[in-house]
C-alpha cells in the first residue's frame, strides 16, 4: 500500500510506521514553516497526520508529547529574531466532510447540554449560536498594539514563539499603525496575512519576465511562485522591507489575543465589530447562525461560490459565538474544543505522471498535457491535466515518471504545478518536445517571439477536427447537434473537409446511419441554417484566425462594417480599429491574403452566410466611453442582452472590474469578487432594478443615494 508521497502506509509495524509517519511530518512541517516551500499539498499533509493520529489512537502507549499530533505549527526559521506569544496561539482541528463538521457539532451540542448551556424548550439559546468566517489560506499573524500604536508583528511558529517580522508587516497597508477610538493599553490581534489573486498573478508574470531578462542575461532566474499561500509567505519573510511592499499584500483579522486595558465585548462577533471599529479589516463575509443547519448550509455556500473571492480560501471556520461559553468548552493541548475547520476539497493532490502527449488545437497549437494516474482533485477525478507550452515543460522540469503535484481550481482545466523532486527516481531522463506533428506528421514550428509551436500543415486530421468542431461551437456559429463526436464521424465518411462543407451535408447519407433519425437530422438541418444568421463577429471567431478571439471579431465587425471590407483593409486599417491591435492586425490579414482562405470565405459566402456587422445604433449614446460591468442577474435581461444594451448606447460591457470602470450594477446572486473590486476601488454601484435608469439617462444615483458604497 503506498501512501500520498509514495512511501509505503500499511506494511511496517505500528512502532515502524508511526516513526516513519512522524518523520515525514516534521520534514514537511520545516519545509512550510520555515522555508515557504512545502513539497505536497495540503491535502496530502493532511492524510499522513490523519493516519498518525487513527494509529496513536490504536496505540496510546505509543503517544509521546512531542507528537507532531500534540504541538502547534512548526520551527522557525533563524531568518528573524524570535518572538513570544502572550496567550498561545492554537491551532484547529479540521473536519473533512460533511460528516466530521456534524460530528463535532453534535460534540459540541452534548458539551453545552451538559453544561446547562442550551435551551430547555428546544428553542435556540445565546450559546448555541456559531460563528461562520472563510478560512483565508495565508499566513497566521499576531500584532501587538501598546497604547493604540502598533509595535510588533509576529508569525504563529509553535504557538508559543514566533518570528518578528514587524518591519515587512508594517508595509501591509490594511495594517492601521496607529488605533481609531479608544485603544487598550494592550491589545494583541491575530489574523491572516496573505496574497490577493491579482496581487499573486502580477508577481508570477513579473517574475516570469525578470527570469527572461536574467536568462538573456546568461543568470539563472528564480522559481514562478505556484500558488498564493506561499508567495505571501515568501513575501512576508523577505530580507528587504522594500521587496514585501512592493508584493500587494493583505489582512484579514479573526481573534483577540492578550488584552489590557479594555473590557471585551461577550462574544465574538461583538469583537470583531469592536474591532473594526479600532480600524482593524474583518472579513465581510463573516456570519453569525443560529443553529448547525445554518452551518451546513453556510459551508455549502462556499464550497461552492470559493473562486467568486479575489483570494484563496482553503476551509470554512466555524466557533462558538459567546466567549463565556468557549471557556467553559476549554481547549485540548493543541486546539480549542469550541472552534473547528471544515476543509473545502483539496485542489492540488500529489500523483503519477505517466506520460506526456502533445494535443493539436484548431489553429495547430501544439500543447503538451499530462497523462496521470487518476486522483481526485477540486471535486473530480482527473486523468488528464495541461501543461500549457514547450517553454513550461522546461520551467517546470516534469518527466513521465515522476510523482507530479496536480492543481484545479474552480471550473479551469486541471494543470501539473511540478515534481515531487524528493521522490524522482534517478536518471528519470528529461522530456524532449517533438519536432513533428503527433496527428499528421507534419512539421511542428515556432515562429520567433512566439510561445506556441504549431502544425502548419493545413490539412492535418487534428487540426480540421478542432476547426470544424469550433466553427459550429456556442460563440462561433451556434450550431446544435454539431459536437466533436458528431464532426469526428462525418470527417471520416468523407462529407466534410472544412467549415464550408458544413452548408453542404448530404443529409440523405446521414439519414442511413445508425442513430440519425428524421427528427434528429431535421434539428441538425434547421439548426444549420439558422446558423447562417449569426453575426459576423460569430462568423470571424468561427474562422480559427490566430490570435482572434469573440471580443476581437465583434471589434473587427463593428469598426469596419461587413467582411468584404476586412478583407480588403490593410494591415495599419485593421489595427486602427478600437479593441484590435498590431497583433491580430497581422494574423487577420495575412489570413485572409492566403489564396485558400479566401476560395473558403468565398463558399461561405455562396452558402448564404451573414457577412455584414451591425447597424450603427439610432439609440442615444448615453453611455458612450463608459465601461458597464453587469454581475448577477437582473430582471429582464439575460447576461447576453444586458451587455448587447450597453454596447448599443456605447458603452462597453467587460467582464471584470478596473479602475476605469464607470459603474457596476448589481443584480440577483452577484458575483462576490466583482462587488468586493468594486468596493476596494471605489467604483459606483447601483442595483439591477436602477439599470434601465442608467441606460436611459447614463447618469448614476447621487451620493446621498448610495451611502456605504453599496448599490442603492
Amino acid at each position: 500500500m503506498v501512501g500520498p508521497t509514495g512511501e509505503p502506509d500499511g506494511e511496517l509495524d505500528p512502532v515502524g510506521r508511526i516513526d516513519d509517519l512522524r518523520r515525514q511530518i516534521l520534514e514537511h512541517n520545516s519545509a512550510y514553516y520555515e522555508h515557504d516551500a512545502p513539497t505536497i499539498p495540503d491535502a496530502d499533509y493532511d492524510a499522513l497526520v490523519r493516519e498518525l493520529q487513527e494509529l496513536e489512537a490504536l496505540h496510546p502507549d505509543l503517544i509521546t508529547p512531542d507528537s507532531p499530533t500534540r504541538t502547534v505549527g512548526g520551527p522557525t526559521s533563524t531568518q528573524f529574531a524570535p518572538v513570544s506569544h502572550g496567550v498561545p496561539m492554537m491551532s484547529l482541528d479540521n473536519a473533512m466532510d460533511r460528516d466530521e463538521l456534524r460530528g463535532w457539532g453534535n460534540r459540541t451540542t452534548r458539551r453545552l447540554t451538559s453544561l446547562g448551556l442550551t435551551a430547555d424548550d428546544g428553542d435556540s439559546a445565546p450559546s448555541e449560536h456559531y460563528v461562520c468566517e472563510l478560512k483565508i489560506d495565508g499566513l497566521a499573524m499576531s500584532l501587538r498594539y501598546e497604547g493604540g500604536r502598533f509595535v510588533r508583528a509576529g508569525t504563529r511558529g509553535d504557538g508559543r514563539t514566533g518570528e518578528d517580522v514587524t518591519a515587512n508587516v508594517a508595509t501591509i497597508a490594511d495594517i492601521p499603525d496607529q488605533l481609531t477610538g479608544a485603544a487598550p493599553d494592550v491589545l494583541e490581534v491575530r489574523g491572516e496575512v496573505y496574497l490577493p489573486i491579482d496581487a499573486f498573478r502580477r508577481l508570477q508574470a513579473q517574475t516570469v519576465a525578470d527570469n527572461e531578462a536574467a536568462e538573456a542575461a546568461g543568470r539563472k532566474g528564480r522559481p514562478v511562485p505556484v500558488n498564493p499561500r506561499n508567495a505571501g509567505a515568501g513575501s512576508l519573510r523577505q530580507k528587504d522591507a522594500s521587496v514585501t511592499a512592493s508584493r500587494g499584500l493583505s489582512f484579514w483579522c479573526y481573534q483577540l489575543g492578550e488584552v489590557v486595558g479594555a473590557e471585551v465585548p461577550a462574544t465574538h462577533s461583538a469583537t470583531l465589530e469592536w474591532l473594526r471599529g479600532l480600524g482593524f479589516p474583518v472579513n465581510p463575509e463573516t456570519r453569525v447562525v443560529d443553529s448547525l443547519d445554518r452551518v451546513y448550509e453556510f459551508c455549502d455556500r462556499w464550497t461552492e461560490h470559493r473562486h467568486d473571492l479575489p483570494y484563496e480560501i482553503d476551509g470554512i471556520v466555524i466557533k462558538v459565538d459567546d466567549l463565556a461559553v468557549q471557556a467553559a468548552l476549554g481547549s485540548t493541548s493543541k486546539a480549542p474544543r469550541w472552534a473547528i475547520a471544515y476543509k473545502l476539497p483539496p485542489e492540488e493532490r500529489t500523483t503519477r505522471l505517466l506520460d506526456i502527449q502533445v494535443s493539436i488545437g484548431r489553429t495547430g497549437k501544439a500543447t503538451p498535457f499530462a497523462v496521470l494516474e487518476p486522483v481526485f482533485v477540486g471535486g473530480s477525478t482527473v486523468g488528464l491535466a495541461t501543461l500549457h507550452n514547450e517553454d513550461q515543460v522546461k520551467v517546470k522540469d516534469v518527466r513521465p515518471g515522476d510523482t507530479v503535484i496536480v492543481r484545479k481550481a474552480g471550473d479551469v482545466i486541471p494543470e501539473v504545478v511540478g515534481p515531487v523532486l524528493e521522490l524522482r527516481p534517478d536518471g528519470l531522463p528529461e522530456w524532449e518536445f517533438p519536432v513533428t506533428c503527433p496527428s499528421c506528421d507534419g512539421p511542428l514550428v515556432r515562429e520567433d517571439g512566439e510561445a506556441q509551436t504549431r502544425c502548419v500543415n493545413p490539412d492535418c486530421p487534428q487540426k480540421v477536427l478542432a476547426r470544424v468542431t469550433h466553427f459550429g461551437s456556442r460563440g462561433a456559429m451556434d450550431i446544435e447537434g454539431l459536437g466533436e463526436q458528431q464532426v469526428q464521424l462525418f470527417l471520416e465518411l468523407g462529407l466534410l473537409h472544412d467549415v464550408a462543407d458544413v452548408y453542404a451535408l448530404d443529409y440523405d447519407r446521414i439519414l442511413e446511419l445508425p442513430r440519425y433519425g428524421e427528427t434528429s437530422v431535421r434539428n441538425l438541418r434547421a439548426a444549420i441554417e439558422a446558423s447562417k444568421r449569426r453575426p459576423l463577429a460569430n462568423l470571424l471567431f468561427g474562422l480559427n484566425i490566430v490570435h482572434l478571439g469573440q471580443a476581437g471579431g465583434e471589434a473587427l465587425a463593428g469598426g469596419l462594417g461587413s467582411l468584404q471590407a476586412i478583407m480588403d483593409a490593410s494591415i495599419d486599417d485593421i489595427a486602427a480599429v478600437d479593441g484590435a491591435g498590431p497583433i491580430v492586425a497581422a494574423s487577420v490579414h495575412a489570413f485572409f491574403a492566403d489564396p485558400d482562405n479566401r476560395e473558403l470565405v468565398a463558399r461561405l459566402i455562396d452558402a448564404g452566410v451573414n457577412t455584414t456587422g451591425p447597424d450603427r445604433s439610432v439609440l442615444p449614446q448615453t453611455l458612450a466611453g463608459r465601461s458597464v460591468v453587469v454581475t448577477g442577474t437582473v430582471e429582464g435581461y439575460s447576461r447576453e442582452d444586458a451587455e448587447a444594451a450597453i454596447k448599443a448606447r456605447g458603452g462597453k460591457s467587460p467582464g471584470s472590474v478596473s479602475k476605469k470602470t464607470f459603474a457596476v450594477v448589481v443584480g440577483d446572486d452577484p458575483g462576490a469578487s466583482k462587488v468586493a473590486k468594486a468596493e476596494a476601488l471605489g467604483v459606483p454601484m447601483l442595483s439591477g432594478d436602477r439599470f434601465g435608469t442608467l441606460l436611459e439617462s447614463g447618469e448614476l444615483p447621487s451620493t446621498g443615494d448610495n451611502e456605504g458604497g453599496g448599490p442603492p
